[in-house]
Formats: C-alpha cells, structure tokens, sequence
C-alpha cells in the first residue's frame, strides 16, 4: 500500500481524504492543517492518521511515499518543492503553482527525482468529461470549430485571487485535454466591482494558428448558475451541461453545409456560397456516474507505481498556468492580445 499524507483539510482537502480511504491501494497516513479544530475534526473522523499543524512533520516522515497539496494556491509552490526535495510524490489541487517558472522548476525537480508529479484537475476524470473526450476522439463531430464555455455563480468571492484564477482552471484544463492543440495568443478583460483589483467577472479568448476559437466567460456576481459549454464540429456539435442532473452531455446532428454554387449574374468564374441548415438527431450518452476524485487518487497511486502515466501530469499543470498569467495580463493591458 502506498502511505499517503493530505496536506490541508479545509473545503477540499477532506473530499481527496476520503477518496485516498477508500482506495485499497492507499493508506492515509497523515493529516495537515493549520486550524486545530478543523484538524481535530479530522482526526476524530480517521483516527488511524497521525494529525499535524505543521507540515514539515508530515514531509519528515521517510516512510511517507506521497502527499496531496490542498492549501491556498500561493503555497503550493514551496510545499511542492519542499515535498518532492523530502522524495514523496506530489498531487496538488489546482491551479498548479501562480507563476509559470515555478510550475516548470517542480517539473524539472520531479523529473530529476523520478517522483510523479500531478495536478488535481478535476473535471477531466470526470464521466462525462471523459465521454466528450471518446467522441472527439471518434471523429464523429467532425473537425473541431470553436469552445465556447459559461461558468457563472453567485460568489464565493475571494480576496487572495480573482475570478479567472478562481474558475478559469477548470474549464481551461478540460480545453486542453480534448482540444490537443495549444493556442498562438490571449486576450481578456475583466471588472471589478466588489473588492478593489480583484475582478469578479471576466471574458477570456484564446486565439489558435488556424480558425479554432476558444471563448471563456467567467462571473461571480451572477443571479444563476451556469456551468455550460459548447464544442462544435464540422459534423456535429455538443452541449455539456455540468448542472443538468442525467444528460450532461448531448449530441446534436446539426450543422451548416455550404457548397460554391455559379453566380450568373456575375462573370462566369464568379461564385456565391449556398448555405444549407442541417438537424438531425439529438441523443445523450450514458455517462459513468463514479465521482472523479476516484479516477483522480486512482490515476496518482498507478502512476506512483509505474502502471500509468498522470492523465493530468505536471506539463497540463504548466500549460494551463501559462494560460492564466496571460489572460492576467491581458486584463491588466485593457485586452490586448498577449502572444503566447
């Protein structure tokens, strides 16, 4: 079994706890957290754990194999470091690190190591996630023509990062998982209008060497909540709902056939494009219900053993925060196209 310590036990970290329990491959071995009751909390709840506020206890332990980072994401690169310098394994909750350097000097460091280094982007083990992604891969819907994804509440507000650092990762991350293809460009704006120089809605786009477009818009201060994206094709396009309870996922048969036609009105090497409207069938996949931070502890235990490679290793952790820090200063330069 491998021993693994979770570091940070706040709104997350009890959620991989239990998940890393659960899993027969694992046996949690410590809890970390700076808050004595929360910590105490979860000591009475697995008592089998030895419980610490100070997470150089849990790195000091050599029987230690790996630990999940769970804490503020201005932390993540020390604790990162200090763990994978300490020769444990490392999964960390998302963003990977606020800088692109430091996520690229945890890569190097891992690699030097040998240690599996993973981030927690969740949404990509997710089933119906992982569906898109067999369907994209299919063929089925064609060559790809544009993501386009709303992921808008009402709060929670946070005052150490801002919307697009807060909720950006997610859909960034499933991007690039089922796009495979990483974009030339940047540009984003966005407007604060509760706490000063922290915006709480933005609208990023990513912009690709060919017509690929990819559209983010991003909202705190939202009266409903949306979590809806729209991958379309040259065949077929997708909706993927992340709040409709049964059919997140659903494929449509509809589209836009075009064809050069002769304009006679005009010279004879003249042409006009016909436009023809397509609607066929609409039908949703069954998807599998198991929670993702199943196929998330899953994945980073195997990948700690040899069997598998990190679906979400520490390079799809680098790419998705070299996104973020662009999109940051594009915001910062009143939208002006960041190249990548």
């Amino acid at each position: 079994m491998i021993s693994v310590g979770v570091i940070g036990c706040g709104y997350w970290g009890p959620n991989l706890i239990r998940n890393f329990v659960e899993n027969e491959a694992a046996r949690l071995a410590w809890v970390c957290d700076t808050d004595e009751r929360r910590l105490a909390e979860i000591g009475r709840r697995y008592p089998s754990a030895r419980a610490t506020p100070d997470y150089r206890q849990v790195l000091a332990d050599p029987a230690l194999d790996a630990v999940a980072i769970v804490t503020p994401v201005a932390t993540h690169h020390q604790f990162a470091r200090d763990a994978l310098a300490a020769n444990k394994h490392v999964l960390i909750e998302k963003p990977l690190t606020t800088k692109a350097c430091e996520a690229q000097e945890l890569i190097s460091l891992a690699a030097d190591r040998r240690l599996t280094l993973m981030v927690d982007h969740t949404f990509v083990y997710t089933g119906a996630v992982r569906k898109i992604k067999e369907i994209v891969e299919s063929g089925e819907i064609g060559d790809l023509l544009y993501f386009d994804s709303v992921r808008v509440n009402l709060g929670l507000f946070q005052r150490d990062i801002n919307v697009v650092w807060d909720l950006a990762p997610h859909d960034l991350s499933i991007m690039d998982y089922l796009i495979e293809r990483e974009p030339v460009g940047v540009s984003a704006i966005g407007s604060c209008h509760v706490e000063p120089g922290i915006e709480n809605i933005a609208y990023v786009m990513l912009h690709f060497a060919d017509d690929f477009i990819a559209h983010f818009h991003f909202n705190w201060l939202s009266p409903v909540k949306i979590r809806r994206t729209l991958i379309a094709g040259t065949k077929k396009m997708i909706v993927y709902d992340d709040i409709e309870p049964t059919e997140k996922v659903r494929v449509y048969d509809k589209g836009v056939d075009t064809r050069g036609a002769r304009d006679r009105g005009d010279r004879e090497d003249d042409y006009r494009t016909l436009i023809s409207y397509r609607t066929g069938d609409v039908w949703a996949p069954q998807i599998d219900p198991t929670e993702a931070l199943h196929y998330v502890c899953q994945n980073f235990l195997a990948a700690i053993r040899g069997d598998a490679r990190p679906v979400t290793d520490g390079a799809a952790g680098l790419r998705v925060v070299r996104l973020l820090e662009a999109a940051q200063e594009s915001i910062k330069e009143g939208g002006r196209l960041i190249a990548l």
